[in-house]
């Protein structure tokens, strides 16, 4: 049953019931357990996590008509949320959320969020990103899409301190993660797992995984969502996975440094009391994990865990490097043989048809690099 309550900044809200009432069991929040009787703790760590959803009344996005992303932004605002969650935990380390807050470290981070052309990390810069990467604007964009422009994003914007890594085919290769460490002092890594973890729902074989992942101190969530509608999932209770929604249009607008009583509450439009809750049964199976590592320690650590054989059936595989892709260059008879030999298997198809196939087959938007 929902409950009318007035939370902490005197609004009127209808509490959807987010924890279990007395619960005995563990509530995972990013990495940080809790039981029921720390409810306050948990209402001010969700209120913390920086809360991007739907705008409306914005510059219309590109050459497009376009003034809200009400409809098909939900996976970017996902996207977002995940970004600026990586962002606070580099540059502010523990950090809780008040109406009062004005740290300018913390502004500085919402603003890189606004709904403005100039913002790096606004829905102008993603959907501009997007369109470079052929997908139009108010096309949806998938967890591995979302992925690979936020790494584009990030490597333009020196200031974030950060590098990603979005790691393929459900590997996660360490050669490749520190292969980006070009300098002797080690920079914060954002690593994004895309993974697809069944057909049409996530296989239960999957679910300890997912809390495993959501337990560990680097993990930085997990966006997917439901069949068409992006969450970002923040941690778990029971078998219950919580959420942050997007799908709430707000207006636009700029919280500034906070100066003035209109900056004070757009500030509050980024910051939502309650989770959301539903099994993890009821998730779409397409969804990246992500994690922060701010140090190298982190890394070892993370790796470490990661590599644990306790796991039955592992949502992606640690390796330490990939193995070279054979290709038929290595020998020029030996390919002309071989394609000689597909052809008059294969009626007379030639090795392009086969590429061609391939192509169409894997060309599915949630496996897809985009350069």
């Amino acid at each position: 049953m929902d409950i009318l309550l007035q939370d902490n900044l005197g609004y009127d809200v209808w509490e959807v019931e987010d924890i279990p009432n007395n619960t005995i069991s563990s509530i995972w929040i990013l990495g940080k357990s809790y039981k029921y009787e720390e409810l306050e703790r948990i209402r001010d760590m969700v209120m913390s996590i920086l809360w991007c959803t739907y705008r409306k009344a914005f510059p219309p996005l590109g050459s497009s008509q376009y003034t809200s992303d009400k409809g098909f932004g939900c996976m970017l605002r996902c996207g977002q949320m995940l970004l600026a969650e990586a962002l606070k935990r580099v540059h502010l380390g523990s950090f809780t959320w008040s109406r009062d807050t004005k740290d300018k470290i913390y502004l500085s981070i919402v603003n890189r969020f606004e709904d403005n052309k100039n913002a790096p990390y606004g829905i102008h810069q993603i959907g501009t990103m997007g369109q470079d990467s052929g997908k139009n604007i108010g096309e949806w964009f998938s967890p591995n899409v979302i992925a690979q422009v936020l790494k584009k994003l990030v490597r333009l914007d020196e200031s974030s301190n950060l590098v990603v890594h979005v790691a393929l085919d459900h590997q996660v290769a360490t050669e490749e993660i520190l292969e980006l460490q070009d300098t002797s002092e080690w920079k914060p890594i954002l690593i994004i797992i895309p993974l697809r973890l069944g057909l049409n729902e996530v296989n239960p074989i999957y679910i300890d995984g997912l809390k495993k992942c959501l337990e560990l101190k680097e993990t930085l969530g997990i966006i997917g969502g439901r069949p068409n509608q992006a969450l970002y999932f923040i941690g778990y209770v029971g078998d219950d996975i919580l959420y942050l929604d997007p799908h709430t249009c707000q207006r636009s607008g700029t919280v500034g440094n906070k100066e003035n009583q209109t900056e004070i509450e757009f500030d509050e439009t980024y910051h939502q009391r309650f989770a959301g809750r539903m099994t993890f049964s009821s998730m779409d199976p397409s969804i990246a994990v992500s994690f922060i590592c701010k140090t190298r320690h982190d890394f070892n650590n993370l790796i470490e865990q990661l590599s644990k054989k306790d796991d039955k059936t592992p949502l992606f595989e640690v390796i330490q490097s990939r193995a070279i892709p054979w290709t038929a260059s290595s020998s020029m008879a030996s390919s002309r043989d071989l394609e000689q030999d597909l052809t008059e298997i294969c009626g007379g198809q030639s090795h392009d048809d086969f590429e061609e196939v391939r192509k169409e087959e894997g060309s599915e938007d949630e496996f897809e690099i985009i350069e």
